[in-house]
């Protein structure tokens, strides 16, 4: 059996094993911040930019207003919005007179928004005015009794709250409505254990369930993280913001920002490898939060090298694995440190990263976060050895409370106060750790163990290959078997086939792992995180199935399974 510890036999000098957790909330830590660094800039968005005292004039006159509309301590306020200072202040805003937020994703359909709403037990709606059409329909079929919607123009302007140039004609947004009222919150008490966040997941199994995340475990969260960052000095940072606020991976990188005292460089649409480079030449970020499919986008640019990334120290990419090739190459590009991290909605999401001083391992998730533990177990819980594969356990102060409303999910996995995380996963002698897959998306090839992970990361090597998804499909009888999806880089389009995929597959991976079947799409799906959406892979072959035109179909039928 391995020593739980063993991460411990080769930890990164100068940082911590255990750090102090203070016994605050996420608007002390703003407040705090405040003090430290008043003129600080909070926020960059498309060249404007709001202090961290301007920041805390908004939350206050939001809390003010929220409560002068009856939200009390401990009512749901909903919150959906683009990347842009609005989510920010708002966030804060709700915590401040004792609210719990929950975040909508900007994808969300009208279906979607109407059963977060009502399984949250939101009072309150607020979110950008382009999603009226979506939201105005279903609201009556909800809890919610205030709905309001922000126009972005206040945060284009010096002052947000001063008067603006521009009016806006019909009712008076909720900017409009904040900047009438006076910043005079109520004095509410708040411990730093009771809830702030309701954050929804789909967990291990894939239904959508409220994660309740504490003041006390996202504050842990960002302890966590920033003494993961040696060089880091508070007031002196920026950190480029180009993944989605609603999404817990960068919403905790915010928080993390606030608590420090950093600036935060908002980028609008940071799938436009130009928007996310003019952000960069702008405010110069020295921490990137990622994924490798931003990563690679911005390896791809054309005029990447007519363009100057050298300010950036520390990137970490979590949310899907990170191919080596996509690492080193931005590597080079920027002079960073690119790192791989695990995490996780149920744990604030921070649990593991590959360090930025001593030893780092390509393909693994690195060594736990400090005051973190984890380890692998089989399905009886029993600890497993070195390099033996299954299921991930943590525990740390990060930890959420459980599942809102889902009180026999939350004890299928917390269990004697350790997470299952549903990853499998294995730890090398050093204690490093390598995500295998997610449980349910393992496929069994001929009764072997195929990751979709590592497969993809393999593919990653094709030099024609941009983007790629791999899952199981079922054949007539039952058995499973390996199909990639392919996203082909645009010079190599129409130039290959999907047999000559298969056969370089073949000829540089095990007879287990290479695809048997390979479809070339104008775009694999992914969320809105950026990670390959392997629910949208699958829901495609079922369609296939549907319609007969899966390989395994009698017309569809092309390559060999054996």
């Amino acid at each position: 059996m391995l020593d739980q510890k063993t991460y411990y036999k080769n930890w990164p000098e100068g940082i911590p094993k255990e750090v102090e957790i203070p016994a605050i909330t996420l608007v002390d830590s703003l407040e705090n911040t405040v003090k430290a660094f008043p003129d600080n800039v909070a926020t960059y968005y498309m060249g404007f930019e709001l202090t961290y005292k301007q920041l805390l004039d908004i939350v206050y006159r939001i809390a003010t207003k929220l409560s002068q509309l009856g939200i009390k301590k401990g009512d749901t306020v909903a919150i959906q919005y683009l990347n842009d200072p609005a989510f920010i202040c708002n966030f804060y805003g709700i915590l401040k007179m004792g609210g719990i937020v929950t975040t909508l994703s900007p994808l969300f359909k009208s279906l979607e928004i109407k059963r977060q709403l009502n399984d949250s037990d939101a009072k309150v709606y607020l979110g950008w005015e382009g999603f009226t059409n979506l939201v105005d329909p279903i609201i009556a079929e909800t809890g919610v009794r205030y709905k309001f919607y922000t126009n972005v123009a206040p945060y284009l302007s010096p002052d947000p709250m001063g008067p603006q140039e521009f009016q806006i004609a019909g009712e008076p947004t909720w900017e409009d409505l904040v900047r009438e009222t006076a910043p005079n919150p109520p004095e509410v008490r708040i411990n730093s254990d009771e809830l702030a966040l309701l954050q929804y997941t789909g967990g291990t199994t894939g239904f959508p369930k409220g994660a309740m995340l504490t003041h006390r475990n996202i504050i842990s969260n960002c302890c966590q993280l920033r003494a993961w960052f040696p060089g880091s000095r508070p007031g002196d940072e920026v950190v480029l913001a180009a993944l989605p606020f609603f999404h817990i991976y960068l919403g905790t990188g915010l928080h993390n920002a606030i608590n420090n005292g950093w600036k935060i460089a908002c980028v609008f649409n940071p799938r436009e490898a130009h928007e996310v480079i003019e952000v960069i030449e702008a405010t110069r970020p020295t921490i990137f939060p990622g994924i490798a499919t931003l990563f690679n986008n911005l390896n791809n640019y054309e005029e990447i090298k007519d363009h100057d990334l050298s300010g950036i120290k520390y990137c970490m990419s979590g949310a899907a694995p990170l191919p080596e090739d996509v690492k080193i190459k931005f590597e080079e590009i920027s002079g960073a440190k690119v790192r791989e991290a695990y995490g996780l909605t149920e744990m604030s999401p921070g649990v593991t990263a590959n360090p930025f001083v001593g030893t780092t391992k390509a393909g693994t998730v690195g060594l736990p976060f400090p005051s973190t533990d984890v380890k692998i177990c089989d399905a009886d819980g029993n600890a497993l050895g070195i390099n033996e594969v299954g299921e991930l356990v943590v525990k740390g102060p990060q930890m959420m409370l459980g599942y809102y409303k889902r009180e026999e999910e939350t004890r299928n996995t917390i269990k004697d106060g350790w997470l299952w995380t549903g990853d499998l996963a294995s730890m090398d002698e050093e204690g490093y750790i390598t995500i295998r897959s997610r449980a349910k998306d393992l496929i069994k090839y001929k009764g072997h163990s195929v990751y979709p992970a590592e497969v993809e990361d393999l593919l990653h090597y094709h030099e024609a290959i941009a983007e790629c998804g791999v899952i199981g499909i079922l054949d007539d009888h039952g058995e499973e078997n390996v199909k990639a999806y392919i996203e082909l880089k645009e010079e190599f389009a129409g130039k290959l086939s999907a047999q000559d995929i298969i056969e370089w597959a073949k000829a540089n991976m095990g007879f287990e792992k290479y695809p048997r079947f390979v479809e070339f799409l104008d775009e694999v799906p992914k969320t809105m995180v950026g990670k390959v959406s392997h629910l949208e892979l699958r829901q495609l072959e079922e369609e296939k199935k549907k319609e007969g035109s899966s390989v395994f179909s009698k017309h569809a039928r092309s390559a060999d399974v054996l």
